[in-house]
């Protein structure tokens, strides 16, 4: 008797569980939907660009086919390809307006960090933003990923440079002869757009495996526990953005909920 309850109860959860999945996609297409109704009432190239993207990729599929035989099957994986690259067009361009709407908000690119990086595959990050900071709000993000680490600034350059140079001090006396990268956030010359900073990120060259990066992590955010381990920081209460990144999304959702009306 107790086998059969357990055998119930199993089978009640795994309908839950499943259920709960059906809800969860339905809900993920309704955003994704809203989402595409705001967007496309602002930027009037977007549905052009994706119909063209669906469209182009299912032609080519086809005379491939025509050339090979199959043709009506390559047609409708083209199609699918098609809607694939759409969709990566569609979140590219929503991501990309997004950030032109916040980039000038303090703590944006710290934000922007854990966003972007936190599914890259085949890589090992490690993010904290707001290490450092000046009463005018300036800040400094650390990354510790293959290349190394990079320090990620956002803000006056003259202000952050006594910050900077202390946590690299800091850093080389944690983990010696890891390599250390400085990125300036903006978009004046040698800085770097807040929606472009993932791909010059990435970019750099790939010093250290997942097994050695792993080891670097633990190295260097055991100074993190150590005194004085958040050089630049002002006397008295921090600034708001260095100190909670949580509330960029909510600032992100208003922003898009302002540009859209």
């Amino acid at each position: 008797m107790a086998k059969g309850d357990d055998k119930a109860a199993l089978r009640a959860a795994k309908k839950e569980e499943r259920a709960n999945k059906r809800a969860q996609r339905k809900q993920t297409r309704q955003q994704m939907w809203q989402v595409f109704q705001m967007q496309r009432k602002q930027d009037k190239a977007l549905v052009p660009i994706m119909l063209a993207s669906i469209l182009g990729v299912a032609l080519v599929f086809f005379l491939i086919g025509m050339l090979w035989g199959g043709e009506w099957f390559m047609l409708i994986l083209g199609l699918g390809v098609g809607f694939v690259l759409a969709m990566w067009l569609f979140t590219r361009r929503v991501e990309r307006d997004m950030y032109r709407k916040v980039e000038d908000q303090p703590g944006v690119a710290g934000w922007a960090l854990e966003q972007q990086l936190k599914n890259s595959v085949g890589l090992v990050w490690s993010v904290k933003p707001g290490i450092a900071a000046t009463r005018q709000q300036d800040l400094i993000h650390r990354v510790i990923g293959n290349p190394g680490v990079i320090l990620v600034a956002e803000g006056n350059k003259n202000r952050l440079k006594p910050s900077m140079a202390q946590l690299k001090k800091r850093i080389d006396k944690m983990a010696a002869g890891v390599p250390i990268y400085e990125v300036y956030v903006g978009s004046g010359e040698d800085e770097v757009p807040v929606s472009k900073l993932r791909n010059h990120i990435i970019r750099l060259p790939r010093n250290f495996n997942k097994n050695e990066t792993q080891t670097n992590i633990r190295r260097i955010e055991a100074m993190d526990a150590m005194p004085g381990a958040q050089p630049g920081l002002p006397k008295g209460p921090m600034p708001h953005q260095a100190q909670n990144m949580a509330g960029m999304n909510r600032r992100m959702r208003r922003a898009a909920e302002r540009k859209h009306k």
